[in-house]
């Protein structure tokens, strides 16, 4: 899902200091001031009646996720997936199929930002209902509709920065996505660029794990300051896996190294920012259950990693996994249909089943329902993952 853009030469610089001010409005004693009035005796009191104080506003609880899934099946699978578009009449068209979200990718009609009555914010008014709108902006290669966006540097090129500098960054594209009505981005990498792969390269902050948790989690913050979901990717590790997973299969080596260089961004970045999401890798990994064989997307054991973080300092994870491409990535796509793949990775453990293509969205949704209904995925899977989606819905404002 990558189209090389322009690097900026610069960024937006954002001021993150922010001014407060408090003081006391305790009233002065009461004080008798007329000459006239006579002397109250020692053992006489005054009494001054106290002030009825002013009752605080209730703040209404916040919604439960729980309540808002669809309770129709059809509804509540369609809800799990997230298509891409091209223009306004084909995002209605998934919208209207019951989708929970699209993704704009490069080839998209730029107007569905900017065209007043026919972009995203008419159709939230034509729906009626919440949706996840996503899109690639990480800045430098990977940063779509920059006519509309502007344009940012590397994820390398950021790193030379402050932490703050670049939260500041982020929060700069955060604001400009939100505006256009985007409510995810799928970026920061949290990858470590060991291996030297193009399709990482200068997309990830560094080399160093440390340093890639750091500069990720400031992107993170600055882009859920501006009320966008960060996605933090390609879990379980890209950075040292043997090829690029949009043109073949791609394997890592085997999980106890990833345990010691990939996952340890997880490890800090997950606690640092819960309403993140993740975003699983094609990537087979040795040793990750039948990893020899089997992309993270479609490998229960990649979600069960991720939920229990059992990696060395891993905490459990609680928010929307979403996959990468289902059909436009070799190292999936080469191995079976579109609705195979979604079928495989909602069972798998994805929260979100991802395809930039949009096609077959009614067969997919279909092939999820009847999955549900011959047992093949229990009714318990699809539930906690629509709730975590309605989740992310309402820590994005789009409920409440």
């Amino acid at each position: 899902m990558q189209k090389r853009s322009k690097v900026a030469l610069g960024a937006t610089a954002w001021l993150l200091a922010g001014l407060a001010s408090c003081s006391s409005d305790t009233p002065p004693p009461v004080e008798s001031t007329s000459s006239s009035a006579p002397v109250a005796s020692s053992s006489a009191h005054v009494t001054t009646p106290s002030a009825t104080p002013t009752p605080s506003p209730t703040q209404p609880p916040p919604p439960d996720p729980r309540e808002q899934v669809p309770q129709d099946l059809h509804a509540k699978a369609a809800s799990l997936m997230v298509v891409g578009i091209t223009d306004f009449d084909s995002a209605l068209h998934a919208l209207n199929l019951g989708v929970g979200g699209l993704i704009i990718p490069s080839w998209a009609d730029p107007a569905i930002f900017t065209q007043q009555g026919r972009d995203i914010h008419a159709l939230r008014e034509i729906v009626g209902r919440p949706f996840t709108v996503a899109i690639d902006f990480e800045g430098g290669r990977v940063q779509r509709h920059t006519s509309v966006f502007g344009e940012f540097p590397a994820p390398r090129a950021m790193a030379q920065q402050t932490p703050a500098e670049v939260r500041a960054m982020a929060f700069d594209i955060g604001t400009r996505l939100r505006s256009h009505g985007v409510t995810v981005d799928y970026a920061p990498l949290l990858d470590v660029d060991i291996a030297g792969l193009d399709v990482v390269g200068d997309r990830s902050f560094s080399h160093d794990p440390q340093i890639a948790a750091d500069y990720g989690i400031a992107f993170a913050h600055g882009l859920i300051d501006a009320g966008v979901t960060p996605t933090f990717k390609h879990f379980p590790g890209h950075g040292q896996a043997s090829a690029d997973t949009h043109l073949d299969s791609a394997v890592t080596p085997h999980l106890d190294e990833l345990k010691q260089v990939d996952l340890k961004p997880y490890t800090q970045a997950i606690p640092a920012a819960p309403q993140a999401s993740v975003m699983v890798g094609h990537m087979i990994v040795p040793g990750l259950g039948d990893g020899r064989h089997t992309p993270s997307t479609i490998n229960p054991a990649a979600y069960e990693l991720l939920r229990t973080g059992n990696y060395p300092g891993g905490v459990p994870f609680t928010g929307v996994a979403v996959t990468d491409d289902l059909s436009g990535m070799q190292a999936i796509a080469s191995r079976m249909g579109t609705a195979e793949a979604v079928v495989a990775a909602i069972g798998a453990g994805a929260d979100q089943a991802l395809w930039s293509s949009g096609a077959k969205i009614e067969e997919s949704i279909g092939a999820v329902v009847h999955a549900v209904e011959t047992g093949a995925i229990p009714m318990s899977r699809i539930d906690e993952a629509a709730v975590r989606v309605q989740q992310q819905y309402i820590d994005t404002g789009l409920v409440g």
